[in-house]
């Protein structure tokens, strides 16, 4: 049995900080909305739930392979996506995980270390 590589690289980027400015990833401050993948940290330009559409999902819609699931950091608080634009992401195969920003962010890095292919899209907390 192989011993599961749990070294920053082979987890991915982690968020250190969050804020009203943004978040922290090493040693970048990300302002505004975040998106996650196993080897990537981006800037996401959304900005609240209520205003998220398809589009804000092409990143990850064009991952090859498509990540597991998405955890979807709703901001300072637990908020659903709408349920058509969740019917639409789940259509093209991307389940969305909706929590709070602060849980996303600790969900991805727990989920990270071990070792499974997903992906996160956090909205900013303020």
């Amino acid at each position: 049995m192989s011993k599961l590589d749990k070294t920053p690289a082979a987890i991915g980027p982690l968020v250190a900080a969050m804020g009203p400015a943004g978040f922290r990833v090493a040693d970048r401050i990300v302002p505004g909305g975040l998106i996650l993948t196993p080897d990537d940290a981006r800037d996401w330009p959304a900005r609240t739930i209520d205003a998220l559409t398809e589009a804000d999902f092409a990143i990850l819609l064009a991952m090859d392979p498509l990540p597991e699931f998405v955890l979807l950091g709703t901001g300072a608080s637990l908020r659903r996506p709408a349920p058509a634009l969740a019917a639409a992401l789940e259509a093209r195969g991307l389940h969305l995980e909706p929590m709070d920003s602060r849980a996303a962010a600790r969900t991805w890095g727990l989920l990270r270390s071990e070792g499974r292919a997903i992906a996160a899209a956090l909205l900013p907390i303020d």
